[in-house]
Parts: C-alpha cells; sequence; structure tokens
C-alpha cells in the first residue's frame, strides 16, 4: 500500500488517495499512518528485501527469465545468500518476475516406411552409467519471417549435455541431423564406438545416408516410434524447454541466421549455467567434470538422468 501511495502521491496527493481507497480496500492506511510509516526506521527484513530483490531480478534475467521459485532458489543459494523457498517466493514476487510454463508438445516428425528400422534399444530407459554411452537425437523447428527453421540437437544422456547441434532452412538427412552428428563425433575425438544413437523413426533419422554414417563411427543406431514422446523423452523434452526458455521468449524471429545465433548461446547457457532438476540443480558440465574426477580417483560418480 505504501508504494502504491509512493508512485501515485506526487499526482493526487496522499488526503486524496486514502481517502478514496480506504472504503474500497481493507485495512488501507489513512494519511497519518501512512505518514507514520514512512518516518519509521526500516526494519531488518526490509533492509535485506531491499538488497536482494534487485539481485533477484537481475539473476532471473541473466537466465532468460524462466526460473521459478525451486531454481531461483538454488541459484540464489549459489550466490552465498542463505535464503529459504518461500523467502524466495515472496523476493520473486517483490521484484515481479516468475517461472515460465511449459508448452503442449508439437510432433513434427514425418515416418519413412520404405525400409526396415533400428530396434529401440532404449525402451523408454533415459539413463546411462557414463557419458558417450547413450544419445538421444531429435529435430524441432523455428518460424521465422523468411521461413522454417529446423534444429536439430544431439543430447548425451547421462549429463544431459547439448553434444552438438545444427539449425538449418532444410529437413534433408544429409544437412540437417548429420552436420550435428559429425560434430558431435569430432568433438568426442572421430569416433562413437559402442555408443547407442537413440532417435524416433522420422525420415531424418531412418534415412540410410544416416544410419550408415552412425554405423561408419562406430555407434549403434536405436529408434523409438512416431509421434509418441515417451519413447524418446528425453530429446522431446529438450525441444519443448528450447521452445519455452528460447523460441517464444525472444521472438518473433526474422531469419535462420537470427535463430541460429541466439541457439548458440541458449545451448551455451544449458550446458554450462542452466540448473537442471533432474541433475540435483547443478549443470551439465559439471556433472560431466565430477564424473571424470571420480573415475580418475576411482569414486563412483552420481547423476541424476531420469526423464519425468
Amino acid at each position: 500500500m505504501i508504494r502504491f501511495i509512493d508512485m501515485h502521491r506526487h499526482r493526487l496527493g496522499v488526503e486524496l488517495i486514502c481517502r478514496v481507497l480506504r472504503p474500497a480496500v481493507r485495512g488501507f492506511l489513512t494519511a497519518r499512518g501512512y505518514r507514520a510509516a514512512k518516518a519509521r526506521v526500516p526494519s531488518a527484513r526490509q533492509l535485506r528485501d531491499d538488497l536482494l530483490v534487485p539481485e533477484v531480478t537481475r539473476l532471473h534475467a541473466e537466465n532468460y527469465g524462466v526460473y521459478g521459485r525451486r531454481k531461483m532458489h538454488a541459484l540464489l543459494r549459489r550466490h552465498g545468500w542463505d535464503v529459504g523457498r518461500d523467502q524466495t517466493e515472496r523476493l520473486m514476487r517483490l521484484a515481479g518476475v516468475r517461472g515460465v510454463q511449459k508448452s503442449k508438445r508439437v510432433f513434427t516428425t514425418r515416418p519413412d516406411k520404405s525400409g526396415p528400422l533400428p530396434s529401440d534399444l532404449v525402451n523408454r530407459r533415459f539413463s546411462a552409467q557414463a557419458p558417450r554411452r547413450l544419445w538421444v537425437c531429435d529435430v524441432t523447428y523455428v518460424a521465422t519471417w523468411s521461413g522454417f527453421a529446423y534444429v536439430a540437437f544431439v543430447t548425451d544422456v547421462y549429463s544431459r549435455r547439448i553434444v552438438d547441434w545444427n539449425v538449418a532452412a532444410t529437413l534433408r538427412s544429409e544437412i540437417l541431423p548429420m552436420q550435428a552428428l559429425d560434430m558431435a563425433a569430432w568433438n568426442a575425438g572421430g569416433r562413437l564406438d559402442g555408443l547407442i544413437h537413440h532417435a524416433d523413426h522420422g525420415s531424418n533419422y531412418t534415412a540410410m545416408v544416416y544410419t550408415d554414417r552412425i554405423v561408419e563411427l562406430g555407434a549403434i543406431p536405436s529408434t523409438g516410434t512416431v509421434g509418441d514422446s515417451f519413447d524418446n523423452a528425453m530429446a522431446e523434452a529438450i525441444n519443448n524447454l528450447y521452445k519455452t526458455e528460447l523460441i517464444r521468449q525472444q521472438g518473433p524471429w526474422r531469419t535462420v541466421e537470427q535463430v541460429e545465433l541466439a541457439t548458440l548461446e541458449w545451448v551455451w547457457w544449458w550446458n554450462n549455467s542452466r540448473l537442471h532438476g533432474e541433475l540435483d540443480m547443478r549443470t551439465p558440465i559439471e556433472v560431466e567434470n565430477a564424473y571424470y574426477a571420480d573415475h580418475e580417483s576411482g569414486l563412483p560418480a552420481t547423476a541424476g538422468q531420469e526423464t519425468g
């Protein structure tokens, strides 16, 4: 109430605001009560709020404006603030920020029924004991003023790290998903021996030129079913978060190149800064670094990898 009066007092006057709103708003201040409150020494809670609210606003904006109470609480504690979840929720209300809501999934897979398909080696068990054991892949699209931008992601199930990606104006297998796969393999040292490559039955991933490339790299192809989010749940979830956290927040999009640059920045944030509830509020890079550190020291490493 005091903040509302502060916003309008110079135009309307304190007495007029209080006289008009007193009958309509339960517990509204009198003019005398307002002046007494303004003269009172700020409480410790008010001083702390004045310090934390700008910090909440800054951190929320730096993380694409998508964090809700749970992740903002974890982020504040990472930055050294001793706050509880309820306090975080109250501070977010004061700052006027909130988390984003996930949208409904849209399936864009086009099946290829012309040839035999790889078996499903995952069977909805999206977990792995180490990095580079299981990768999931999927394609989504972004509408731009100059046509559709198609986006392919390759994700490591163990850490949820997006190991590579590609944006193109075409869905052709040898351009969109294959370039993402080739770059992911190059970053992994050139060979993917024993790794399971899982996708759905989309024609992008079941084309002979693509499946042959998987085998050439030493990986094992695996496919779920068409239009079934559960059979490729982690990849579908990442597509959904990409749309929720980036595409719908910062659109409309003008060109494919604009989408590509924004995706580059989002993927870096996803891997290096974004807190993942499935990883106990850690980042994918932290999870992989912990695995390799523990592996070198002979200690076991753990990571949350189940998708819900």
